[in-house]
């Protein structure tokens, strides 16, 4: 990942210059984009990321974190962590070109906005997924949509982890029979 895209992440404003450098009208790379909420990136996210690149020989890899008003909507339950502070991490990881945060109301107008030639769904996704490639064709984006593979989804869940981190947690709160 380039500084650029860092800056881009952080908010931080480009020159022309560097908005050249930046586009995202490059012919060599095929565009792949994600979706995720990731209120952490762990390593069956890293392999997401992985699995997504490697879709295509140049790839320019954007990854979509979910707004959290969708999170509530999909997951019953809030991000740990908002959608800026999710996209400020996601845009850390080294797989990752650039992060953006999810559609507002649709789904469809950022995707359209990104214009990607593959979009790569996780094993576990369901939402918005139905009808999409149909629904962007209708748009003008013609899309190959590919699912991909768990990594360890007994260990590398968002879910999983958390629910480790607070039994964890529990146990280090809770007073030692020798302190009694």
């Amino acid at each position: 990942m380039t500084l650029l895209s860092k800056d881009v992440a952080l908010g931080r404003n480009l020159g022309a210059q560097d908005s050249a450098k930046f586009s995202s009208n490059n012919s060599d790379l095929t565009r792949i984009m994600v979706f995720g909420t990731f209120d952490i990136v762990h390593p069956g996210h890293r392999d997401f990321f992985s699995q997504a690149r490697k879709l295509a020989k140049k790839p320019f890899l954007i990854v979509s974190i979910a707004r959290d008003k969708n999170v509530l909507r999909i997951k019953g339950r809030r991000p740990s962590k908002n959608q800026f502070e999710r996209r400020i991490l996601v845009q850390s990881a080294p797989e990752v070109d650039k992060a953006v945060v999810g559609g507002y109301r649709d789904h469809i107008p950022h995707i359209l906005k990104e214009s990607p030639q593959i979009i790569a769904i996780g094993y576990d996704q369901v939402a918005y997924v139905k009808g999409l490639k149909t629904l962007l064709a209708s748009k003008g984006l013609k899309v190959r949509i590919v699912k991909l593979k768990a990594y360890k989804p007994h260990l590398y869940k968002t879910s999983i982890i958390s629910k480790r981190q607070a039994a964890s947690e529990k146990i280090k709160s809770a007073p030692s029979k020798s302190r009694r």
